[in-house]
């Protein structure tokens, strides 16, 4: 089978299983209309698909077999060890993935685009989809630069993809998690409550939880927020700057790095 359609298979049954627990266990009410998010939201998907594919022709798995063949990278200088060499692809491309995060926060031009992310005025599973096209562009740069570098394995590769689409759902998705449960999963990874803390309208709770997959690295780097000062219930979400409705439209979302304000 295609891995393409491996990666749509996985994609489509995680989104619409976190929709449904979304409807049945709902963490937090809703103020803005579904439909509206929802549907520009999800059109980003196809949008960021289409340029990505225009952009960069082969796939990230291509480009992780080219290296293979090719014997590119610090990994392909040994040779077995092959279980080793993905988990620790997994683990470096989930860092990059944090670091990178942390970088479009600090960096005030990656800033720009990045925080079309953080002007979702609601917060759930369509929101882990909320990304510009130019930082999807930006990011996958950095991660074909990662498996240039390392030459990972292929199939370390496809993991890591299907994991971090799975996981940038579940941590914006708005499903209640019992809290003793969320205390015991967020050791080891980002759960709804750890990530959504990062939506936070003030912004030095903005300024933490960067992590997408791996709750260790907020931890390690000391970018680690516990809760919302306001608890979850009453947080706002969203930036300051950019609470009008019509910032939840496709055209406002895509001219939203071009826009003053913070």
């Amino acid at each position: 089978m295609d891995i393409q359609f491996i990666r749509l298979y996985f994609f489509l049954g995680i989104l619409l299983a976190l929709m449904f627990f979304e409807f049945l266990f709902p963490r937090r009410d809703l103020h803005y209309s579904r439909k509206t998010r929802w549907t520009n939201n999800l059109s980003l998907i196809f949008l960021n698909s289409a340029i990505i594919r225009f952009v960069l022709p082969i796939t990230l798995a291509g480009i992780a077999l080219f290296t293979e063949e090719r014997k590119i990278g610090a990994f392909n200088l040994f040779s077995g060890y092959t279980v080793i060499k993905t988990v620790l692809s997994i683990i470096i491309l989930d860092l990059a993935i944090y670091w990178q995060h942390v970088l479009f926060h600090k960096i005030p031009l990656f800033w720009l685009i990045h925080r079309m992310h953080h002007t979702d005025l609601d917060i759930d599973v369509t929101s882990g989809l909320r990304f510009h096209p130019i930082e999807i562009i930006i990011s996958t740069i950095i991660k074909v630069v990662v498996i240039v570098i390392f030459g990972m394995p292929v199939l370390s590769v496809i993991i890591f993809e299907i994991l971090l689409n799975a996981t940038s759902m579940f941590n914006h998705s708005n499903i209640f998690i019992l809290l003793n449960i969320d205390r015991y999963l967020r050791l080891f990874i980002v759960t709804p409550d750890m990530h959504r803390v990062h939506h936070s309208i003030f912004r030095e709770e903005t300024n933490s939880n960067f992590g997408f997959n791996l709750a260790c690295w907020d931890r390690v780097f000391k970018t680690y927020h516990a809760q919302p000062k306001v608890g979850h219930l009453k947080m706002n979400i969203g930036l300051e700057t950019f609470r009008d409705i019509k910032y939840l439209n496709l055209p406002w979302l895509l001219i939203i790095p071009f826009i003053k304000g913070r």
